[in-house]
């Protein structure tokens, strides 16, 4: 597949709660903004939509459930991809009912027909339980949807057991897993942000942090980018076009 032909859904999940998901997904749609790379977000985590709270502009929302009779509620993000890259903010326990929405609409080979292709960015927080679901993500797709394992940096500083776990490396090297290293950003940082609900471009313009405080979050925004970049995706701006639809 030559992947420059496609718009990219990309998945930011990782399944158990405090990895640090929803903070990678906000990083990666600054980092699109500032690249003016032409992209729509879906907000599909419907308990804690922090993502949408904060970049609004930019969100869409979809969800995804095993219900059958609503199983059409995560359609949108296909249909969207067709015109335009996509990222998803995925919700916590999400990993059954992706899977039906994958299975049961055939998504790998219709993507094919219309130019779709899915990434997934498991963030993991390198603990026992987060590693066995990224084993699980890999089982159920790594033959046909590319992985990229975030090693979030700001909630664990130590992956020896994971570099030393045989098993977890052979996963990595059969499915050609990419893996990035994820920043830490400051406590205090962290806490004005999310406290006053501000994007990432805000934070770093913002005049109630101080000179060095701005500095960390382009410091930190400089250093994510970076691990971005090292994946390849999201080299060049897209194809710019019109998405009218309502949230």
């Amino acid at each position: 597949m030559d992947s420059s032909n496609y718009k990219f859904v990309d998945l930011f999940g990782g399944e158990k709660g405090g990895v640090g998901k929803t903070l990678v997904a906000k990083v990666a749609i600054q980092c699109l903004i500032d690249r003016d790379y032409e992209f729509i977000a879906v907000e599909a985590d419907r308990s804690n939509p922090d993502v949408s709270n904060v970049y609004r502009k930019y969100c869409k929302h979809a969800f995804f459930t095993e219900n059958e009779k609503e199983a059409g509620r995560a359609d949108r993000i296909f249909e969207f991809a067709t015109r335009r890259s996509v990222i998803v903010n995925l919700p916590s326990q999400v990993q059954k009912a992706l899977k039906a929405w994958f299975d049961n609409n055939n998504l790998f080979d219709l993507g094919e027909q219309h130019g779709v292709a899915f990434r997934k960015w498991f963030v993991t927080n390198g603990e026992y339980h987060s590693i066995k679901l990224f084993l699980k993500s890999l089982d159920d797709y790594g033959e046909k949807m590319p992985h990229i394992l975030v090693r979030n940096f700001g909630v664990c500083d130590e992956w020896e057991q994971v570099e030393k776990d045989e098993k977890v490396q052979a996963a990595i090297n059969k499915y050609n897993v990419q893996t990035i290293d994820f920043p830490k950003l400051g406590y205090a940082e962290r806490y004005f942000i999310n406290k006053n609900q501000l994007t990432f471009g805000d934070a770093r313009e913002h005049h109630d942090l101080t000179i060095m405080g701005r500095q960390r979050v382009v410091n930190f925004l400089n250093s994510a980018y970076a691990a971005f970049d090292s994946t390849g995706a999201w080299q060049e701006p897209n194809d710019k076009g019109d998405l009218c639809e309502s949230a």
